[in-house]
This record gives C-alpha cells, structure tokens and sequence, in this order.
C-alpha cells in the first residue's frame, strides 16, 4: 500500500504561484511514475503532468510553459510549481502514483487538494 498527502493548495489570484506538494509513504518503489491530475466542477479529472523514474514528463498543453513538475527521491515527494495562474486552473488537484507490467500493476490516489485562483 502507498499513501500519498497532498497539500499546498489554496486560494490564490490570477497571474501568482502556488506549489503543491505530493508526500508518498509506504510501499512505494522508486520505478513508480508521479502524476498530477485535476478535477473541476462538472468536468472529468485531466492529467496535468506526469514524471517517471527516468525523468521522461507528460505535460497537458493547457498548462505547458507554466507548470513544472519535479519528484525528490529522498523525501518521496512530488511537486507541481505552478506559476501564471489562470482561473480556468482552479480545480482539486490529486496526487497519483502507478506502474505496470504483464506480471502485475499498481494504482494509488491522493485524497486532493484545492486551487482556487481568482480573476
């Protein structure tokens, strides 16, 4: 079992930054890839940025240019620095850790974490 803590959300205006932080525990394995996928209100839940174990990132055009996602090893953490904050971000923001192989998979959530950036 992993458990992943999300925080640092908040309110914020349009145009500033905020960085979210993704702390994992327990079983997690360093080959685990690190996501970071939103939800808003009346919408399905959207990748916004992932990263692997070998650096590879997977980052939504909508957001491409103004967030960054990085992961420390050490802490078993993942971040999401968030800058040029638009309204159209404003949406909980969930952690996610997973791998796969023909042998077996794993899949883990973060409770969320809500952005609300005002106009």
């Amino acid at each position: 079992q992993v458990q992943l803590v999300e925080s640092g959300g908040g309110l914020v205006q349009a145009g500033g930054s905020l960085t979210l932080s993704c702390a994992a525990s327990g079983s997690l394995r360093s080959w685990y890839t690190m996501g970071w996928y939103r939800q808003a209100p009346g919408k399905q839940r959207e990748l916004v940025a992932t990263l692997t174990s070998n650096g590879n990132t997977n980052v939504a055009n909508s957001v491409k240019g103004r967030f960054t996602i990085s992961r420390d090893n050490a802490k078993n953490t993942v971040y999401l620095q968030m800058n040029s904050l638009k309204p159209e971000d404003t949406a909980t923001y969930y952690c996610r850790t997973f791998w796969s192989s023909v042998w077996s998979s794993v899949d883990y959530w973060g409770q969320g974490t809500q952005v609300t950036v005002s106009s």
